[in-house]
């Protein structure tokens, strides 16, 4: 599985204008603040939602702590999806939210 820091991420987002992230934490927790940009795709839905996902594009996936995100990055991959799991998730965040 391919991971970043949330430093990583940050650098990457500075430097990249069309990155994709999903943060697949619930929408209870989203509301507490996400990356700017994101989208939200709760995990239980990710296997719903594959029509959602471009499939040409590179996509971070970022949770609350970093195991929710990892789990859906193995659905993903396994479905050919070119995915980045982002390390201690939103807890490692410390850029700017919405």
């Amino acid at each position: 599985m391919k991971t970043m820091t949330a430093q990583e991420v940050q650098e990457y987002m500075n430097n990249n204008k069309d990155v994709s992230i999903i943060d697949v934490r619930e929408t209870e927790e989203v509301k507490a603040g996400i990356i700017p940009g994101a989208v939200n795709i709760p995990l239980g839905l990710i296997e719903f939602r594959l029509q959602d996902i471009d499939k040409s594009q590179e996509h971070i996936m970022v949770c609350r702590s970093g195991s929710r995100s990892g789990m859906a990055t193995n659905i993903l991959a396994g479905r050919g999806y070119n995915v980045i799991n982002m390390d201690g998730g939103m807890m490692a965040w410390d850029g700017p939210t919405e």
